[in-house]
């Protein structure tokens, strides 16, 4: 597909694509730029014209890659068929799964600095958790006292099963299993954090990522448009 997409006249594209397919083979470290350009067909003088280091390849890849799996977590809620933490309970399985599914991708955007401040994803992830729990709360699902922070807990809980599942030191037989286990994990954070009914504390922390510390930085970006799918997006 890489080669195909240069012969078109995106190299960009070809080499997130050849970049992509090396992190399968080899891991998020085991390639070089050089070698993204060798499985495109292109001089490494010509991709530099496009990404001036491995770091800045590997940068864009994880926007893409977190772009993708925005956009599965998004559809994967928009096909619940209840409309309360259900909603949740099917997002923590999109992005459990998609790590199951694609661990070496998934471990490139799960180590720190993979993306940067400057770095424009959308949907991001992240923005598609704390907008479904802004309308739990909305809906009253969610009390507004548990509401600060929330998200961080909600992504704590799923991203962790999800290392763990990829990492092997948690074992579940079937696809089936996993999300099982992922929608027990969900339900239990949620059922946690609606017993918060009181103002949060004035000590508790606030924590933050690079995309949130860049959102207070810049104006957020409009939306992505969105057309609901018939089955959510793959990570390959």
């Amino acid at each position: 597909m890489a080669k195909d997409r240069y012969h078109h006249g995106d190299l960009h594209g070809a080499l997130l694509d050849a970049a992509e397919t090396l992190v399968r083979e080899r891991g998020a470290d085991g390639w070089s730029l050089r070698e993204a350009s060798t499985r495109v067909g292109v001089s490494p003088s010509a991709a530099y014209h496009h990404f001036n280091s491995r770091d800045a390849l590997v940068s864009a890849l994880s926007e893409v890659v977190l772009a993708r799996l925005g956009n599965r977590l998004r559809d994967a809620m928009d096909a619940a068929l209840e409309q309360g933490p259900e909603r949740l309970a099917a997002c923590g399985r999109a992005y459990v799964t998609w790590a199951v599914d694609d661990p070496a991708v998934a471990r490139l955007v799960f180590r720190g600095g993979a993306t940067t401040a400057r770095s424009a994803i959308s949907p991001h992830p992240h923005d598609v958790l704390t907008t479904e729990l802004d309308r739990l709360t909305e809906t009253g699902h969610l009390p507004p006292g548990a509401r600060p922070g929330a998200e961080f807990v909600v992504w704590a809980a799923i991203h962790g099963l999800a290392v763990l599942l990829i990492d092997g030191l948690v074992h579940i037989d079937d696809r089936e299993g996993i999300e099982c286990q992922t929608e027990r994990l969900v339900f239990a954070t949620f059922n946690g954090l609606a017993r918060e009914t009181a103002a949060p504390e004035p000590h508790r922390p606030t924590p933050t990522t690079t995309h949130t510390r860049r959102l207070t930085q810049s104006p957020a970006p409009s939306p992505a448009p969105h057309t609901p799918s018939s089955s959510s997006s793959s990570s390959s």
